[in-house]
């Protein structure tokens, strides 16, 4: 008798959920992705400003991750305009989910459309389908809306709150989460690339009634403006007061490698430095922790891709 393909929902943003799926693609598990859509920065920040579009950037990394590297329109999605004029910085990959976007008039149905243009791996879902942005409270009582004045702020952040509040998740997503196998979050930018998925309606109570495993990917470096001088327990209890109190992710994936004292003290130039791994009160937490070398050997701090997606398959047993 054939046994059923084992599900893996893969929650978050940025580049760390572009790495993981990376390291996931090529092993045994279907693949569904829940992506953050309150990116207000750069191209997507752009689009999103002047035609009132979904943030496509995260999502289009996503694809790019599930595609196989040499395909001809993976690299024509990473391309990115050159120019003196208003194209400069936008990637090719973005403008054609926009125009996707424009065509449908549907932003997820605009995802699933160029997902099969690209021929991906796996199912990608935005969060939400709804045009969200950040708001943060700050340790000093202000407030500030939006993901780049909110990095950009350099204050600690206490909570981190949708705006609307009422933003639904996609019906799929919903029934992703319920036949999992196995659930991830992260690596990737706490309040703006993780977090924000939880927040949207019913995210938090369809992973709390799951069978899944469930796995938080640690991020191996603090980041300035939003993570400064946090420790991995603090990174945990705040996804614990962002979750309504709950500890969604029982297990935590840690890295053990060390990087360089050169690249080390490069990083720590620009406010950057290891998360501090406090074992005592991870234990006091009652998470059981899981501990390998995921560091990638290329000049940078960040998680190899084939080591993390191999330290997934291997504390799921699948």
């Amino acid at each position: 008798m054939k046994l059923s393909t084992p599900k893996i929902v893969s929650i978050g943003g940025g580049t760390g959920l572009s790495t993981l799926l990376r390291g996931l693609k090529n092993g045994p598990a279907a693949l569904s992705v829940i992506v953050t859509v309150t990116d207000d920065g750069g191209s997507s920040g752009r689009l999103r400003e002047e035609l009132g579009v979904m943030p496509p950037g995260d999502i289009r990394n996503c694809m790019i991750a599930l595609s196989e590297d040499e395909n001809l329109m993976s690299r024509l999605f990473r391309f990115r305009f050159n120019s003196k004029g208003e194209l400069h910085g936008h990637s090719f990959g973005n403008l054609f989910l926009t125009a996707m976007d424009g065509i449908t008039g549907d932003f997820a149905e605009a995802v699933h459309l160029t997902s099969g243009v690209l021929a991906i791996k796996g199912v990608i879902y935005p969060s939400t389908n709804s045009h969200v942005s950040l708001r943060a409270r700050f340790s000093d009582g202000s407030w500030l809306e939006g993901e780049t004045r909110i990095t950009e702020a350099r204050k600690r952040i206490e909570e981190i709150h949708l705006n609307p509040t009422t933003a639904q998740p996609l019906a799929g997503a919903l029934e992703a989460i319920a036949s999992a196998d196995v659930i991830t979050l992260g690596p990737g930018s706490l309040y703006t690339s993780l977090i924000p998925n939880l927040l949207v309606s019913k995210i938090i109570d369809a992973v709390r009634q799951s069978q899944a495993t469930k796995i938080y990917v640690q991020n191996l470096m603090t980041q300035p403006g939003e993570t400064d001088g946090l420790s991995v327990a603090d990174h945990v209890e705040a996804l614990v007061r962002h979750s309504s109190g709950q500890l969604l992710f029982p297990r935590i994936l840690l890295n053990t490698a060390l990087p360089s004292c050169d690249l080390l003290r490069k990083y720590q130039a620009e406010g950057a430095e290891l998360v501090r791994v406090d074992q005592d009160r991870l234990d006091a937490m009652g998470l059981e922790r899981a501990e390998c070398e995921l560091l990638a050997e290329d000049g940078v701090i960040r998680h190899d891709p084939d080591l993390l997606g191999g330290a997934i398959y291997k504390l799921a047993g699948l």
